[in-house]
């Protein structure tokens, strides 16, 4: 009877706990905002802008010194392609040069003098590219158009060289070994079925930590004694505050995971091949995880502001240390085990194998039981961190009560 007392006392803590904090962000603009309105706008908003996928028409500026049928019908394919379009035409390079400068083009074709006549003279004629670095998909549209136009049109050169052989025996000629290009995982080569399933996941552990720590904070503004933990029957258990909080937590975003991984996916047509089983077996412990390091970040740090400068700093480091937007391999070592600290690191990793590559649970067997791993040492750390605080408060209180007793006796002497 003793064991299911204390169980039950147990979970009533823990059920008061849960009800405390729900109050609690529903009261805080702040937290209401990084649970809810970010989650949900976020990824829409990010989604809206890459949903095109790839450029298109990107403007170029022409500068034709060969004036030759050859160099006009290079310039005709190149405008005729999806990705370019030829907006100006320059006198020369220095002209061309002011229109990139003023940003009304992104790059410059140049043909040189003797275009044509290197190619007439059957020798290796070339077409200068230069482009505005400044943006990587400008800059893959112009480039790109032109090698494709270029090896095209060498083709053709070189099949009217061949003289006596049938149609299919110059095409041979002319491009002895033929391929398919196919971009694996991503079928458009766009930009946001690339980089948004990153940011989902890294939205999900950002807005966890944001809001828990801003809720700590305020659990510290409210408390008279300026602690985290308020002096209570029902917070004296450890592990009881811990779990009440996550319950809490994790209520919510239950919701807003689903929204984030699931719904918006879906409602914008990106890649989904993960099925709905492999999903919540990684985002189970993946939001474990990111609830538990919200929780430690959040005793770490004594006002509201901090945790935002702390996350908002840390975010784009995170994109790149998982390995998905710069390669894993060119990321020094001492950079990938400070990766390893957070759970997007692994938990970006899965979801990106699981729904975009169509890889199956066994194959992200590493990041599913890391995650779990992260879960558990975070919920351990979450204990540590918030017997701490308890201590700290049953302290501050022992303290004040101390002074009041002892003010009491010097005011009683002196009467």
């Amino acid at each position: 009877m003793s064991i299911y007392r204390d169980f039950i006392n147990a979970l009533h803590d823990i059920c008061y706990i849960w009800w405390q904090e729900m109050k609690q962000v529903f009261k805080d603009e702040g937290v209401i905002i990084f649970f809810f309105i970010v989650p949900l706008a976020y990824p829409l908003l990010y989604s809206w802008i890459y949903n095109n996928e790839i450029v298109r028409d990107v403007p170029v500026v022409v500068v034709d010194d060969s004036h030759s049928a050859l160099s006009r019908a290079f310039t005709r394919r190149c405008d005729a392609s999806p990705d370019v379009k030829v907006a100006f035409y320059a006198q020369d390079l220095d002209e061309a040069r002011s229109l990139v400068s003023r940003q009304l083009v992104k790059g410059i074709y140049y043909f040189p003098p003797d275009f044509d006549t290197q190619l007439n003279r059957l020798q290796q004629a070339t077409v200068s590219v230069y482009c505005d670095m400044s943006l990587m998909l400008a800059y893959k549209a112009i480039f790109q158009t032109a090698q494709a136009v270029s090896m095209q049109m060498g083709a053709e050169l070189k099949a009217r060289l061949v003289h006596g052989y049938t149609a299919h025996e110059e095409a041979v000629t002319a491009k002895p070994l033929d391929y398919d290009e196919v971009a694996l995982y991503n079928p458009s080569g766009g930009y946001g079925s690339f980089v948004l399933p990153v940011v989902l996941m890294l939205i999900l552990q950002q807005t966890l930590v944001l809001g828990i720590g801003l809720s700590a904070g305020t659990a510290r503004e409210e408390n008279r004694y300026g602690q985290l933990i308020p002096v209570s029957r029902h917070y004296h258990g450890t592990v009881n505050i811990v779990l009440g909080k996550a319950l809490c937590y994790a209520m919510i975003y239950a919701v807003m995971g689903t929204w984030l991984v699931a719904a918006v996916p879906r409602l914008f047509h990106f890649l989904q091949l993960a099925t709905w089983q492999s999903l919540l077996a990684i985002m189970v412990p993946y939001t474990l995880a990111c609830i538990f390091f919200g929780m430690v970040v959040s005793c770490m740090v004594k006002y509201r502001e901090n945790v935002m400068l702390l996350m908002v700093f840390i975010s784009v480091p995170l994109l790149f240390l998982t390995g998905v937007s710069w390669p894993q391999s060119n990321i020094p070592g001492f950079w990938q085990g400070a990766s390893w600290i957070f759970p997007s690191t692994f938990g970006a990793k899965a979801y990106v194998r699981l729904n975009s590559m169509g890889a199956s649970l066994s194959d992200v067997i590493w990041e599913y039981r890391i995650l779990w791993l992260h879960a558990l040492v975070y919920f351990f750390l979450a204990c540590g961190v918030y017997r701490y605080q308890i201590h700290l408060a049953h302290d501050d209180v022992r303290t004040r009560l101390a002074e009041k007793k002892a003010a009491k006796l010097a005011k009683e002497k002196q009467q």
